[in-house]
Parts: C-alpha cells; structure tokens; sequence
C-alpha cells in the first residue's frame, strides 16, 4: 500500500498529540506542538488552543508561525467566537468566512480583529474526550488570490483528528498525575503507620507495658508539643526524646 508524505506526517502528529506521559510534560508546549502540525499538514496561517474550565478561557496558545496573531484572534473572542461555540456545542464550526460573518454582525470583535490581520476564514474543532470538554482548537485561513474562502472538509477533518488526539493525551495525563498523587499519599500514609507501630513497639518493649498503652503516651507527647503523631514516632526511634517526656502524663481536658 502506498502512503503518500502527507498521510505519514498525519500519523506522526497524532501520535505525538496523544503522548503525554513524560515527566517534564508542559500542557502549553503540548498544545503548541499540536497548533503547529496543524498550520504544517493544513498548510494555514495559524492556528491556536483555548482550554477553557468552568465557562472561562483559562489558558492559551498559538502557533510558532504567527503566534502573536493566533493569541490575539483568541484573546478577541470573550465568551464569543469559533471557539466557544464548538466548545459549548461539542461540535465543529465549519468554514466561516470573516467577511461575511462581519457582515451579519457573528462575533463582532473577533472578526473586526481577524480582518484587520487580513484572514479570510476561520473553523474551530472540539476538544474534548468521553464527553469531557477540555477546549477548542481554532485555524485561521489566509485570503486566496481572488480574496473568496472556501472551506475545506478534508482541513476540518485532519484538525479534528489532531484535536481528539491531543484530548486524549490531556485526559491520559491527568489520570496519570491524580494516580500519581494517590500513590504518593498512600505510600506517605504507609510510611507514617510503619514510624508509629515501630515506635510503639519499641516503648512497649522497653517500658513492659502493651503496645496500646505505649501509644497513649505517644499520642499525649504528640499533642503536648504540636507534632504530627509521625514526627513523634521519629523522635522515638531516632532517640532524641527521654522516657521521662515521654511518660508524662498530660492534664486531662474537658470530656476525656
């Protein structure tokens, strides 16, 4: 089977969107990498990212080739342009021409400002993933010769396909980081009750008490001074606290 140069580029840039598991992984590079394979494969002028959490953009990025230009045609948008409404719709708008979206006043300050940047039409794809919506990935055409913009419906798929793999590896990355935390909570948690159940043993078998009883005294010495029961637990097996400290019995408070 023939691939043609295009087809294997695709294939590349998908792969690249939907990888995000390294340890130094920047959500911006990421996007502008993708924003980028997108102007290469579609041959446009730009292209740019909106993430948007809660009904507000929370981040942006545009293109190496016409960054300033992608970021300002995004910034422009406000709660209204290409962007949003694919973004609120979970679907693609297709083929907008600025001139005549201007004309029927459709986001007024976004196509006053693509206009003034000379850019003859717009399309945006959602970016979201099992019904959660991360953003939208917005392209910006450059004006043909004769001045006309005619969408392309092989553009708009290649731009969507990049944009769900990019939500892939956005959602892949963020179940990797909530895993990642867990793991590290649970093996805190596991740390902390091996520090404790060492130093109540070694109070126990020091004191020829029962290790519950040992752990009173501990907890009581952890309280006296504002330490977390670990901290504690460390001083114990560490040796820098004496069994008189330790032993003491601390004033009894209202309902214990």
């Amino acid at each position: 089977m023939h691939h043609t140069d295009r087809e294997l580029r695709l294939a590349t840039a998908l792969v690249e969107a939907a990888d995000t598991l390294a340890e130094d992984f920047s959500a911006m590079d990421h996007l502008r990498r993708v924003a980028d394979r997108c102007v290469e494969l579609l041959g446009v002028r730009a292209a740019g990212v909106m993430l948007i959490d809660g009904g507000r953009p929370v981040s942006m990025t545009g293109s190496s080739r016409h960054e300033a230009m992608a970021l300002d045609l995004l910034g422009a948008q406000r709660g209204a342009g290409p962007c949003w409404e694919s973004y609120c719709s979970g679907k693609a708008v297709t083929a907008v021409s600025i001139r005549a979206a201007h004309q029927k006043a459709r986001w007024p300050r976004f196509t006053e400002r693509a206009l003034r940047h000379d850019v003859a039409g717009t399309f945006a794809v959602p970016l979201s993933r099992h019904g959660s919506p991360f953003g939208a990935l917005n392209v910006f055409v450059r004006t043909a010769p004769d001045g006309a913009f005619q969408g392309d419906g092989s553009q708009l798929a290649v731009a969507q396909a990049l944009a769900d793999a990019a939500a892939v590896g956005l959602q892949n990355h963020r179940a990797c980081t909530r895993y990642r935390m867990l793991a590290e909570q649970l093996q805190e948690a596991l740390s902390s009750r091996i520090l404790i159940e060492q130093a109540k043993g070694m109070l126990a078998e020091r004191w020829g008490v029962e290790a519950d009883e040992a752990f009173v005294f501990l907890r009581q010495y952890a309280r006296r001074h504002r330490l977390a029961l670990h901290d504690a637990a460390r001083a114990v097996i560490e040796g820098t606290v004496d069994d008189g400290e330790l032993r003491r019995q601390a004033p009894r408070g209202p309902g214990e």
